[in-house]
């Protein structure tokens, strides 16, 4: 009797330990706020998010958009953020670098304030006494997009397809151009060569 006594009394201390065990996290970026007005059909590099395992034991973590209750700024669409890396494994006390890029569309991004969460989450949640908790962590981020028209915000996504896919982008353009010229200078321009030889 006293074994089963000392066995209980024992679990009973490691039971606070595993009580303990958590996932975390946390992010290193508090705000994100552009300046400059940003322009429909552009595509903008954002600071980095950097996300943090604060518990202890490893986990795998994603990172999405989350509007805030009630805000009374425009919202941006989820479908116009990109993560890289979309997914990761963190373990505790480690640290990723997530890069966010921003694509406004060339319609749809109404003129105005912006704000949504960029928030970081555990893909495994955890579990206290059967019951599942969501933790997140989130920065916050602060654009403004310009008035602009439809043909400004083609104009807008064109240059920023060259720079995004310099120097590729640039070849192509030059053999594009290199092509048309030939098949214009074969139609419309026509060159003689005559070659005479004369005897003394």
């Amino acid at each position: 009797m006293k074994k089963i006594i000392l066995a209980l009394f024992l679990f009973s201390l490691f039971l606070p330990i595993l009580a303990l065990a958590r996932i975390g996290v946390g992010v290193g970026t508090g705000k994100i706020e552009i300046d400059q007005p940003m322009k429909a059909g552009l595509i903008y590099d954002l600071p980095p998010l950097v996300v943090l395992n604060t518990g202890d034991e490893p986990s795998d973590y994603g990172v999405t958009t989350q509007r805030r209750e009630n805000q009374p700024e425009l919202i941006p669409e989820q479908s116009w953020f990109s993560f890289e890396p979309v997914e990761f494994f963190l373990e505790p006390g480690k640290t990723q670098l997530v890069n966010i890029r921003l694509t406004l569309p060339v319609k749809g991004a109404k003129p105005g304030d912006y704000f949504t969460f960029l928030q970081a989450f555990p893909v495994k949640k955890t579990e206290v006494v059967g019951t599942s908790i969501g933790v997140a962590a989130a920065s916050k981020l602060y654009f403004t997009v310009a008035p602009s028209n439809i043909f400004v915000g083609f104009y807008y996504r064109l240059t920023s397809l060259i720079s995004l896919y310099s120097p590729w982008s640039h070849i192509i353009i030059f053999v594009f151009l290199a092509a048309v010229f030939g098949i214009l200078a074969k139609r419309f321009i026509k060159l003689n060569f005559k070659v005479s030889i004369t005897k003394k």
